[in-house]
């Protein structure tokens, strides 16, 4: 018996817990990407599985619906995969533990992946239906839209016929959203350099825990801490009052997600080791009384590792104090968090970064940002900022999957119909809104000549975080309103 069994629609929740036994985070999609095959194959529904493993299905329409102009319903495939320190779970393996609680549906120890797979969820449940009235149904389901919508970006959309096109990837029921930011990802290399160790420094572990994460385009403008931007101000701290050397420094998980905890592994010389011990404590409290009620769970812990007989893996040979100083500056002086906000929307952040992941391997400091921008030329001249910060510092940044954003449409006979048929079902007009999170309308956009797009989705909340949870009753009212738009004529 499913978890999840006896939730209405019946057909949806299924299906959501169908691919929730799916391991599906950005990069690992061929299993979900095959189930999909597989469904469409099963019913006979014509299906088109890309090289980039895209998938494309096409249903006609109903008796009475063929002279009615198609529909598009778009969303991806893939999830924010993270976990909480200590679950248990291999995201690249195994199912997820759905837990259902306050009437809300979230995952046990990791992401849900409601983002996006309800959309998958509300696909296929359309897809298997025999009794639900619609014009032809092109479905669209894209890969590693979280990872730089490079499924979209790839897509070949040319048998398709529709012109009008809703995502549901949108994650507050009642709000349609009708222009989103572009992005970019930037990858910055810093290089370290190897030198002897001497015999009197002991190994320090510092570890920043306890924050919220959260969304990189939907929480970036509510003052919540980056582990990754603190951990290193902490460690940089260090490296301007003592001579301290690099062994490890890893936090987060992607680089549209705001990191929760990160920690690093520095040398210290053993005659300074309380005092550097007192400094991590000293700059704790400066960082809590600044983040506030923003931030109210962020700790860090700090303790003296025995480090045996030498440097990581036992080798005498360990990052030397000046990279480890130029690599730590380089992080600092890299931006971060709200760079502009609009002057034309209030309350809309305009351009933004985040830095999601952290990782040193292989003599390397690597850095992974999510870039955000409504506007475009912004978006690039904070990429090409990044690029001249990093070779100054002798480091290398690179810009990746750079996608532009999908503009307000003045004149659209979409956002007229599903405001109106909103409007029926409610009796309140719908909030229409500009976001600074990205989905893939632009991207489509540009491949299909005149697409007029909106975008839509049931109420969830912290997603791309442990938190994640998706309520149960707006999955089912928004399904009941999709049916509404897709019976209009």
């Amino acid at each position: 018996m499913g978890v999840l069994e006896g939730l209405e629609p019946q057909s949806v929740f299924h299906f959501f817990e169908e691919i929730t036994r799916i391991p599906r985070g950005s990069g690992n999609v061929r299993q979900i990407s095959d189930y999909l095959k597989k469904f469409a194959d099963d019913r006979g529904i014509m299906c088109i599985q890309d090289e980039l493993l895209n998938i494309i299905m096409i249903k006609e329409a109903t008796e009475g619906y063929e002279q009615e102009e198609p529909y598009i319903l778009q969303g991806h495939m893939d999830m924010v995969a993270v976990k909480k320190p200590g679950c248990d779970i291999d995201m690249a393996k195994d199912p997820l533990r759905l837990c259902v609680e306050n009437n809300r549906i979230h995952a046990d120890g990791t992401s849900l992946g409601g983002d996006n797979g309800i959309a998958v969820a509300y696909a296929m449940a359309l897809m298997d239906a025999q009794d639900i009235s619609h014009p032809r149904l092109e479905i669209i389901l894209t890969v590693n839209e979280e990872t730089g919508m490079d499924g979209a970006q790839g897509i070949d959309l040319s048998m398709l016929k529709g012109k009008r096109l809703i995502n549901l990837d949108q994650e507050e029921e009642g709000v349609i959203i009708t222009s989103c930011a572009g992005g970019a990802r930037v990858d910055v290399s810093i290089p370290l350099q190897l030198e002897e160790m001497t015999d009197q420094e002991e190994l320090l572990k510092v570890k920043v825990t306890g924050l919220q994460g959260g969304h990189s385009g939907i929480e970036i403008n509510k003052g919540r801490g980056n582990a990754n931007c603190l951990l290193g101000r902490i460690v940089m701290r260090l490296s301007e009052q003592f001579d301290v050397r690099l062994a490890d420094m890893q936090g987060g998980m992607a680089d549209n997600a705001i990191p929760r905890d990160a920690e690093a592994l520095v040398w210290v010389d053993i005659n300074h080791v309380e005092e550097a011990i007192s400094s991590v404590r000293e700059e704790e409290g400066v960082i809590k009384e600044e983040l506030g009620d923003n931030d109210a769970g962020f700790s860090v812990e700090c303790s003296v590792l025995d480090g045996g007989e030498g440097g990581p893996d036992g080798q005498r040979l360990v990052y030397s104090v000046s990279s480890t100083a130029q690599a730590l500056a380089c992080l600092r002086k890299l931006p971060n968090g709200v760079v502009a906000m609009s002057m034309e929307l209030e309350g809309l952040v305009q351009t933004s970064l985040n830095l999601g992941i952290v990782l040193l391997e292989e003599d390397t400091l690597k850095l992974s940002y999510a870039v955000r921008s409504s506007v475009n030329e912004e978006k690039d001249e904070l990429c090409r900022q990044m690029q001249d910060i990093a070779g100054r510092a002798g480091a290398l940044a690179e810009v990746k999957n750079s996608y532009t954003g999908w503009a307000y449409r003045k004149d659209s006979p979409l956002r007229d119909t599903v405001s109106a048929v909103y409007e029926e079902m409610y009796g309140k007009k719908p909030v229409l809104e500009a976001i600074h999170a990205g989905v893939e309308c632009g991207i489509l956009a540009a491949k299909i000549e005149g697409l007029d797009c909106v975008s839509i989705g049931p109420d969830m909340s912290d997603v791309h975080t442990v938190e994640e949870s998706l309520d149960i009753a707006s999955v089912k009212r928004t399904w009941e309103y999709l049916l509404a738009v897709l019976a209009h004529k």
